[in-house]
């Protein structure tokens, strides 16, 4: 197979998309054993949830973690209603294959700017159905911005997080983050956005996770079974976490990050790989 009969097989089967069980039989078969084109094939289910239906994300990464794991996930049901796919636009590919062609890969300093750019590339159908599907995540329609003053940020869970500035936003997704247990490492970068689209369906993070996994799977395959243990567990982490979107972060913020965990019932995240594991191997 050549190179453009390959993408022309991926696109197609991202446009497509499969039933869960699909991407249940993948998981669980590169679990037993790494194959390059199932990589591929995961990969482009992923992308399916990105980009042509959203509404989608929840049911391919439980299957897709049920398959890899072992074992259902649980986690509260995602009540949306499935429509039919939106196409994916032929810029959106282009895009896509020049991201996957640059070299050096894809580090962390490049990835939120290049996954915003492939967003802004799907369909405005698409998009819209993004949103409306993260407020079916339990505690997203109630979340908000919140106000945080320089008097907390002064203290504990709140002094942790001080050098990120006054964003009401950042300071929340960080919040979560940091509660959660992922680290400001590379690894933790991916795991952090696995645990992120299962609680909020974040549009940016199904973006992010199916990029990564297609990079990973077109450049160094044999790195497949390190990220996907790192994306599925922290999947299952953040469905069966307690909902955080929904946090008054301001009432907890003068109290030690044990103490806000204990409060909201939340534990930390157990990284199947050392947090800093690429740090390492730079060193």
């Amino acid at each position: 197979m050549n190179v453009e009969e390959d993408r022309a097989g991926f696109a197609a089967l991202a446009q497509a998309g499969a039933e869960d069980a699909a991407a249940r039989a993948l998981a669980a078969r590169l679990k037993a054993r790494p194959d390059a084109a199932d990589l591929k094939a995961l990969a482009a289910l992923l992308l399916h949830a990105a980009a042509a239906a959203p509404e989608r994300a929840a049911g391919t990464y439980d299957a897709a973690a049920e398959g890899w794991l072992g074992a259902a996930v649980g986690g509260p049901h995602i009540r949306v209603v499935q429509s039919p796919d939106e196409p994916i636009p032929a810029v959106f590919w282009q895009a896509f294959w020049a991201l996957l062609a640059e070299p050096g890969g894809l580090g962390t300093a490049k990835a939120a700017p290049r996954t915003a750019d492939l967003e802004g590339l799907v369909s405005p159908r698409a998009a819209a159905r993004a949103t409306a599907a993260a407020r079916a995540y339990p505690g997203v329609a109630e979340s908000r911005a919140q106000a945080f003053t320089p008097q907390a940020l002064a203290r504990s869970l709140g002094a942790a997080l001080g050098a990120l500035g006054g964003d009401p936003e950042v300071l929340a997704g960080e919040a979560r983050r940091l509660v959660a247990g992922y680290q400001a490492t590379k690894l933790h970068e991916v795991a952090a956005m696995g645990f992120q689209l299962a609680q909020s369906g974040s549009h940016h993070a199904a973006m992010f996770l199916g990029l990564t996994l297609a990079r990973v799977a077109y450049e160094a395959p044999e790195g497949g079974p390190l990220l996907l243990d790192t994306i599925l567990s922290a999947w299952a982490h953040g469905r069966t976490a307690p909902p955080l979107m929904g946090v008054n972060w301001p009432k907890l913020w003068d109290r030690p990050v044990d103490e806000v965990r204990a409060r909201l019932g939340v534990t930390p995240y157990a990284s199947p790989w050392p947090a800093d594991i690429f740090e390492r191997a730079a060193a």
